[in-house]
């Protein structure tokens, strides 16, 4: 081991220049003349074997990616190392938050009785769930190198497959209306995109794009799953879904109809002309009806202002146009009962009171 320690310093002093030029470096020693007859690869060799003394790690997966409830590796392993039994941290980083998973040689926190460690340094869970999608950082102390902490990070992806979304289809828009067709997923990770279908047929994301949909005008978002028609058409009738999709799977909704139909103006204004007419018939019966007094309190024995009692204190007298009724007209004058308003034959009467 002590001759391998000179021959290494002096390696590093003849490459540094330290002491005198190479040529001479390499006359002087017997075996340095063996090294300058190697090809500058295996001196590069060499010279990496007398860097002893630190600690390195590497991994051979620093972003594993496993669907939920499957297992999954994560891989550290000490590649240069004097110390035999070096410490071993693993340390989880979610939401800015830091906290152990692995320390003083047992398993920590959520991971508890679902991890192991593997060999010496690597890291071992098993029934994975998305919450464990997290960055993972393997620290190595190893008290007896030069270099004695080294760390490498580790980014877990836990996939999830998409549960069957929820879609919004309206049933009936007329023609040339705006229409819009939602779906939704809040299960999967990462988060998934989405893609319409009419029946049995992918819709693009802009119908401008396909010639096949030269009659429709709609715009399909595939990371929020709305589907918006500027002006429906009537080829737009049809069946709908969608569906939702990540690197784990994939999930659809039930088939929705919607139906475009022809708005019919004509028929639209004809029936709101007779819904005015028989409101304002029903105006009319109303108020005839008010002034005719059939919507006056009578006594319970029936008595009315035609029939007045004699104990209320209260008489009743004729209105103005009872009374032109019920005289004969004048010679040469003539006659009122022409004269007066058709809204006025339902007279009302008058009460006063003694």
């Amino acid at each position: 081991m002590r001759a391998r320690t000179t021959s290494c310093a002096e390696l590093r002093r003849a490459a540094a220049g330290t002491s005198a030029p190479l040529d001479m470096a390499l006359r002087r020693p017997p075996r340095l003349r063996l090294y300058a007859r190697l090809p500058d690869f295996f001196l590069l060799l060499l010279f990496r074997g007398c860097l002893i003394g630190a600690v390195n790690l590497k991994s051979s997966n620093r972003t594993p990616v496993v669907q939920e409830f499957g297992s999954v590796e994560l891989s550290c392993i000490i590649t240069d190392s004097q110390t035999s039994d070096p410490r071993i941290e693993w340390k989880k980083i979610q939401n800015g938050e830091t906290t152990y998973v692995f320390f003083d040689n047992k398993i920590q926190g959520v991971l508890v009785g679902r991890a192991e460690i593997l060999g010496k340094t690597s890291l071992k869970i098993w029934n994975v769930t998305r919450t464990d999608s997290a960055l993972y950082r393997c620290e190595v102390v190893a008290r007896n190198d030069r270099k004695e902490i080294d760390e490498i990070m580790i980014e877990l992806t836990v996939q999830v497959k998409p549960v069957t979304p929820v879609c919004r289809v309206p049933k009936a828009v007329p023609v040339g209306k705006m229409a819009t067709l939602h779906c939704q997923e809040s299960e999967g990770h990462p988060r998934p995109h989405y893609s319409w279908y009419r029946n049995d047929v992918p819709l693009p994301t802009d119908s401008r794009a396909n010639p096949r949909f030269r009659n429709s005008s709609f715009h399909l978002n595939s990371e929020t799953g709305t589907l918006v028609f500027s002006a429906v058409h009537k080829d737009d009738s049809g069946r709908y879904y969608c569906i939702a999709s990540n690197d784990a799977g994939s999930a659809r909704c039930e088939e929705q109809e919607m139906e475009v139909y022809d708005l019919n103006i004509g028929g639209i204004i004809g029936g709101v002309l007779v819904v005015l007419a028989v409101l304002a018939l029903i105006t009319l019966g109303i108020c005839c009806a008010y002034r005719r007094g059939y919507f006056i309190n009578s006594k319970q024995d029936g008595e009315s202002y035609k029939n007045p009692g004699k104990a209320d204190g209260v008489n009743y007298i004729r209105t103005d146009e009872e009374v032109i009724f019920s005289k004969p007209g004048n010679p040469g004058e003539p006659s009122r009962k022409n004269s007066v308003p058709p809204w006025k034959l339902c007279g009302s009467p008058r009460k006063i009171s003694e």
